[in-house]
């Protein structure tokens, strides 16, 4: 028995994962860090005058995280996503980048969502009916 083709493939097989490996690490830090925070698709920006609240959506669920506009100092932040009927689940703290993620189950629900990053808030009302 011959064992050269599943040796090539087999190096075939770890040269794809390395390479993939590679351009994971090379994703600029930023941009990872968001979308590795929230599953889903983004389907709303909301700024407001310290930071952003940034919104996704997955198979009914709501997910939400807010980034402060100027990161590196820790100050006060939080973000907090309710689901019509129910209690807003919080992440709040002192940090330095953003607050979140926090995730909640709205099926077909609207949606209130709240972030703060130190004097600057923000409050979305009833959205994503």
């Amino acid at each position: 028995m011959d064992s050269g083709p599943i040796r090539r493939r087999l190096a075939l097989g770890l040269a794809v994962l390395t390479a993939s490996g590679l351009l994971a690490v090379a994703v600029p830090g930023q941009a990872q860090a968001a979308s590795a925070s929230c599953p889903g698709r983004k389907v709303r920006t909301l700024p407001f005058s310290t930071g952003t609240v940034l919104v996704y959506k997955r198979g009914g669920y709501v997910c939400a995280v807010t980034t402060a506009k100027r990161p590196g100092t820790k100050r006060r932040m939080s973000v907090s996503v309710q689901a019509r009927g129910n209690r807003p689940v919080v992440d709040e703290g002192r940090y330095a980048h953003r607050a979140g993620p926090v995730t909640v189950h709205a099926g077909r629900r609207c949606v209130w969502l709240k972030g703060r990053v130190g004097e600057g808030r923000f409050s979305s009302g009833w959205i994503l009916c």
